[in-house]
């Protein structure tokens, strides 16, 4: 059937010219009638003889011509008997090839499945097949048709094929089960199906309005949702009147005694935790209850914790200096001596006030005093710019924590954690204020109990993607050693784009006038205008008359929407830089085209994914949230897409591109942690949240030799006014301060040691 918009195909599948295992894309040859097309599309384990329903639309290949590409799928197994045998000799059943496939037939006829999937012992009554056989070859047939059945059941929901391999690796066989007893489970990050349509799938299977199961999944998904706006814990009232938007609709509403009954059982659950702090009746999800909680804990522990840090530490300092061809001024000397006396130290300070030299002076110390120290930082950018400065190597706090996918809890899981501590007896940590609340967690559980820690950071930046303010409420909380480094020396001075960042962070407009060598503002009153600019800059008037070559620049904007947004400039910035060629190859997704040469940017953690280095020497696993690369091959077919991330080669199957995105421009908050050689500033409109000062400040803080401002001038001084800060709910701050409670995994252990060891008794009284 042919026509407007959707088409419907039906046929036998003849041959299987391409399967991607990874993401289920197929490039198939269908029998319909008389005549064979080629279908493309998502179709995993589909194989030879397979009866199916396709529907989607026709389309010319420029290479392969006419061909039909699908978007749903029906499928059936052959009922006749030469279907049944070009099926199984296909290779698709493990331990069937085509003379046991011809038996088989032979023998069963058009009973041929049953028997396979319920009736091994008749299989195994055949020559040469023993019990063992009989049985794998049962489990094998088992398995496919158990995919079939799960791709069947997501197609019908309306929800994407690419979900079922996710899913099928988390519960195997038993997912459409699950499924159908839990349709909420979707709204997991890992699958990130929206609520409104989980639900939607919920009440097709006959879920109620008012199901308990519903109210559950309704309350957990508000309170996981929020995680992406910053906040540890949400206040008991605000979360209820948001989770009751979330199920109420315009017919029914979900009553205020049901949202706590909700709330209860979740509770008795131990999925999430009430507690009153910090002067509010909070609820947790019970992972970051723990994860606060032992923070809290083993900060508070280690500023008790009494050293014994070696004579003549000065003399020490003394010695590094020598060594470093430095001499440290008051608070640089300050920071250094003080790693060397506490097991925790903060250390503080804006651009230009000697942070580097003052960790450099810190790793030095620690060199002397034989300790073994790892440093690390929250992005790769980050890990990458402190091994150049120290010129020590650093990595990611994930990779130094060895990072991983666990498919059995079906999360994130680190190999280095309280079981197995890392070897380090001292850490450096840069840029912490990129650090969130269960990945600080994370790294103080894998660290021995007298590791010494040492915090870098800028407060004044922008706080971290995840929940959390930590290294403020650190600061703030008043307990733990900090270093604020203020003194801006004279070679910094020099820059403009150094004074006007800390101009900007007290509250004062830098000069636009022009009148420097780093630092400049171009009038454009007009959103489209400025996006115009931006495009001349970075491709010919930057690189002429700046010698900056495109690929040294970053683009960034406060937001993601509008004429200035991300979105709008990388289209326009990919067409002048990058523009299409008979010799690049593309892929596209949903409106975004990425193309050979493109440089993008991962904006998803992603652990399990594998990486090779460019000289096939080595590999590795984990691509994370930032990570920056350029976009080395495309194959088309094959639906695989290859990203040189600084030297680590990565494939992307089609169902991944989700994680990638154009970055020509980014936003402010994408940039952390990262500098440039040139940064240039779109600044138009926006949501007052997003135009502020720590914006400003954080985006002039990333240029090392030019800034620029391009836009309205009435905006800038609308940032720097605008001092506002996103509240985010923690209750780190206030457990610092009221001597950081009890380690909560100990506790919990000792409270399943007790449960284990309490005897079964009657009950008197029943």
């Amino acid at each position: 059937m042919e026509g407007k918009g959707q088409n419907q195909l039906t046929g036998t599948v003849s041959h299987v010219i391409f399967q991607n295992k990874e993401n289920g894309y197929t490039v198939l040859r269908l029998k319909t009638g008389q005549e064979e097309v080629t279908a493309v599309g998502i179709l995993p384990q589909v194989t030879q003889g397979e009866q199916v329903i396709l529907e989607g639309s026709w389309t010319d290949h420029p290479n392969f011509g006419r061909q039909f590409k699908a978007e749903r799928a029906q499928r059936q197994m052959p009922s006749e008997k030469q279907g049944i045998y070009r099926y199984l000799a296909s290779g698709v059943i493990k331990g069937i090839g085509p003379k046991l496939a011809e038996r088989l037939v032979k023998e069963f006829g058009e009973e041929t499945f049953s028997v396979l999937e319920s009736q091994p012992e008749r299989l195994a009554q055949m020559k040469g097949v023993s019990r063992k056989r009989a049985l794998e070859i049962q489990g094998e047939f088992l398995q496919k048709a158990g995919m079939r059945v799960l791709m069947e059941f997501l197609t019908g929901a309306g929800l994407p094929v690419e979900l079922g391999l996710k899913l099928w690796r988390s519960y195997g066989q038993g997912a459409v089960d699950l499924l159908r007893a839990d349709p909420y489970i979707l709204t997991d990050p890992e699958y990130g199906v929206d609520f409104q349509k989980a639900d939607h799938m919920a009440a097709s299977i006959g879920v109620d309005w008012d199901d308990p199961q519903r109210i559950q999944a309704g309350l957990l998904y508000t309170l996981t949702h929020n995680l992406d706006l910053g906040h540890v814990f949400l206040p008991m009232n605000k979360l209820l009147a948001a989770a009751s938007r979330l199920l109420s609709n315009g017919e029914e509403h979900i009553p205020s005694d049901l949202l706590a009954e909700g709330l209860e059982a979740l509770e008795f659950q131990e999925r999430v935790v009430c507690e009153h702090i910090a002067g509010v009746d909070a609820v947790y999800r019970q992972d970051l209850y723990e994860a606060e909680q032992y923070i809290a804990w083993r900060v508070t522990e280690m500023c008790q914790q009494e050293l014994h840090p070696p004579e003549g530490i000065p003399e020490l300092v003394a010695q590094v200096e020598q060594e470093q061809g430095v001499q440290y001024a008051e608070q640089q000397r300050e920071a250094v001596e003080l790693a060397g006396r506490v097991q925790l130290m903060l250390l503080t300070g804006g651009p230009g006030t000697g942070k580097t030299t003052s960790l450099r002076g810190i790793l030095g110390l620690f060199e002397a005093m034989g300790l073994e120290t790892a440093l690390a930082a929250p992005t790769g950018r980050a890990a990458k710019r402190l091994s150049e400065l120290c010129g020590t190597e650093a990595t990611t706090i994930h990779r130094l924590l060895g990072a991983g996918y666990d498919p059995e809890r079906g999360q994130l899981a680190f190999s280095k954690d309280e079981e197995e501590l890392l070897d380090a007896q001292a850490i450096i940590v840069d840029e912490v204020s990129m650090v969130d609340i269960p990945l600080m967690a994370a790294l103080l559980r894998a660290m021995k109990n007298e590791c010494r820690l040492v915090l870098v950071g800028d407060p004044d930046q922008l706080p971290s993607v995840g929940p959390g303010r930590l290294f403020d409420h650190l600061i703030r909380s008043g307990i733990v050693p900090v270093v604020r480094l203020t003194e801006i020396f004279r070679q910094a001075q020099q820059s403009a784009i150094i004074r006007n960042a800390h101009l900007v962070n007290q509250g004062i407009l830098p000069g636009l006038d022009n009148k420097n060598k780093d630092f400049f503002f171009l009038r454009r009153l007009q959103p489209e205008r400025t996006a115009q600019t931006i495009v001349e800059l970075c491709q010919t008037r930057l690189p002429k008359n700046m010698g900056i070559p495109a690929d040294q620049i970053q683009v960034l904007s406060p937001t993601r929407k509008y004429a200035t947004g991300t979105t709008q400039l990388n289209t326009m910035l990919q067409a002048a830089l990058n523009p299409p060629t008979a010799e690049k190859r593309e892929r596209k997704r949903g409106s975004v085209v990425f193309r050979e040469g493109d440089r993008v940017m991962q904006v998803k953690n992603n652990y399990d994914i594998m990486w090779r280095e460019a000289d096939g020497l080595k590999g590795g696993m984990g691509v994370f949230n930032g990570d920056i690369g350029v976009i080395t091959e495309i194959q088309p077919d094959a639906g695989l897409l290859t990203v040189n991330f600084d030297g680590r080669l990565v494939e992307y199957t089609g169902d991944m591109l989700v994680e990638l995105e154009l970055a020509y421009a980014m936003t402010v908050h994408k940039a952390q942690g990262s500098e440039y050689r040139a940064v240039i500033l779109a600044v138009n409109s926006g949501a007052p949240m997003l135009l502020t000062r720590g914006v400003l400040y954080t985006a002039i803080t990333r240029a090392k030799e030019l800034f620029l401002i391009v836009g309205d001038e009435n905006i800038v001084t609308a940032m720097v006014a605008n001092d506002r800060q996103a509240r985010r709910y923690s209750g780190l701050r206030a457990r610092l301060m009221n001597g950081g409670g009890e380690n909560p995994l100990r506790s919990k252990r000792v409270l399943d040691l007790l449960q284990e060891q309490e005897p079964e008794t009657e009950n008197p009284w029943a």
